[in-house]
């Protein structure tokens, strides 16, 4: 699983400025979730061929003890607690605090890696104003300049230094994906009834489960295997053991949730028919759709809820989880063990789309038919010409069509052929991925 890097420190030392320095983004995945602070934000980010996900969290009072700073630093705590290293940053400029000492004490107490970062150190970094962060008892202070990206390759390097390159395995998998465990995320919200549907299918299904020593999040995949099918079960719920009771803190952990996705070959997405779809529902479909991973939703509590509201739900799903049109979406009762089986084949069908293997004669001659049948839009003198096509990868799968003036191509005109190629494969639950790549003008630049 992606290691996951916590920044910590008092408030106005340059944090967020780090944390979008290292997601080399602004659009933060924001954590809606009940009991987490709106400060407190999820990214990806990338040293290399390491992938990561980076925790930014609110000005840090170890030892607060009223409003919403109490607050901050309780969520603070938590993400130190799911981190498996802490940047901790200080600024050089200001000098050291008293709340640097707060802060430094309680980190080093809990165990975990800790990174000092000496921020706002542009034209400093030999300065011997460094040298008083040594009285903190974290290490060498690194300097860097958040603003300006000063010294942040090296920062990275020494906080991911213990945890090697996530294994690029997405080509072995398509090679050999009938061979293969299938990696299934459950995930959702809290008190969805992930726990219920879980220890449901260990107890039906006679499913042989033990625990595998996760990372130091203590992260559990339990392996079983259904009808000579092996598959690999990521809990999102922080499972230790078979019908033991699950903490609270953990069955919302963000954290947990996005490692689960990003390490899933398919996610299975739990609504709760008694609540609706939610904007924390919204949320993990948005990042599902953005790892590119084979989803199928699943309806808990179906039997819970009248005519009425089934009718309600199912436009809530249809207008709120309208970009996962592609997810087949089935209505269950785990506590009541039924509409089970359906989910296995829906979980089956969505691992073998996103692995699916699309010639490109076949594809070539689909974005020929597709072209007699209705053509491209003009866009002035231009019309676009598509030539032929072929695939660039597989889970998700990736349609890459090559052509001339293909640059005006309409978003609408890329769904149509979408359609077309999903009903050719039957392709159920994956996202489908079309690039457009047109040829170099040969002429272009020259004069007449």
């Amino acid at each position: 699983m992606k290691p996951v890097i916590a920044i910590v420190g008092r408030p106005n030392v340059g944090k967020s400025t780090l944390f979008n320095r290292m997601t080399k983004t602004r659009d933060a995945i924001v954590a809606d979730f009940s009991g987490l602070t709106r400060d407190r934000h999820y990214g990806d980010g990338r040293l290399g061929n390491r992938e990561f996900i980076v925790v930014d969290t609110g000005g840090f009072e170890p030892d607060s003890t009223t409003g919403i700073v109490r607050e901050m630093a309780k969520q603070t705590r938590q993400a130190v607690a799911e981190a498996d290293a802490v940047i901790f940053v200080v600024d050089i400029r200001a000098g050291l605090s008293a709340q640097d000492h707060d802060i430094a004490r309680y980190l080093r107490s809990i165990g975990k890696r800790v990174v000092l970062a000496a921020n706002k150190a542009e034209g400093m970094v030999e300065s011997p104003l460094l040298g008083e962060f040594h009285e903190l008892g974290i290490g060498d202070p690194h300097p860097v300049s958040s603003a300006h990206g000063q010294g942040i390759r090296s920062l990275l390097e020494a906080a991911l230094d213990p945890f090697g390159p996530e294994p690029d395995d997405d080509e072995e998998e398509a090679d050999d994906a009938g061979a293969r465990p299938i990696r299934l995320a459950v995930a959702g919200r809290p008190n969805v009834g992930k726990s219920t549907l879980i220890n449901t299918w260990l107890g039906e299904e006679r499913l042989v489960a033990f625990d595998l020593p996760g990372t130091t999040r203590d992260a559990i995949t339990v392996p079983f295997e259904r009808h000579g099918q092996q598959f690999q079960l990521i809990d999102t719920a922080g499972l230790r053991r078979r019908g033991k009771v699950f903490e609270a803190i953990e069955k919302f952990s963000v954290v947990k949730t996005l490692q689960a996705i990003a390490d899933a070959n398919v996610v299975l997405l739990l609504l709760d028919a008694t609540q609706g779809v939610s904007e924390q529902d919204a949320h993990i479909a948005g990042y599902i759709l953005e790892s590119g991973r084979a989803v199928v939703i699943a309806v808990n509590k179906w039997d819970a809820v009248d005519a009425y509201q089934k009718e309600l739900l199912q436009r809530s799903i249809e207008q709120r989880l309208a970009f996962l049109k592609f997810a087949p979406v089935l209505n269950i009762s785990a506590i009541k063990r039924q509409g089970l089986g359906p989910v296995w084949k829906a979980i089956a069908d969505a691992h073998a789309s996103a692995n699916c293997k699309m010639s490109t004669p076949v594809l070539t001659r689909l974005i020929q038919e597709a072209v007699e049948h209705q053509t491209p839009k003009r866009s002035g003198m231009f019309r676009p010409k598509l030539r032929y096509a072929h695939q660039g990868g597989m889970n998700p799968p990736v349609v890459i069509v090559h052509g001339n003036s293909l640059e005006h191509v309409t978003e609408v005109y890329k769904r149509y052929l979408e359609t077309r190629i999903r009903a050719h494969f039957k392709l159920s639950g994956t996202p489908l991925r079309i690039e457009m790549r047109s040829s170099r003008n040969p002429f272009a630049g020259k004069a007449g």
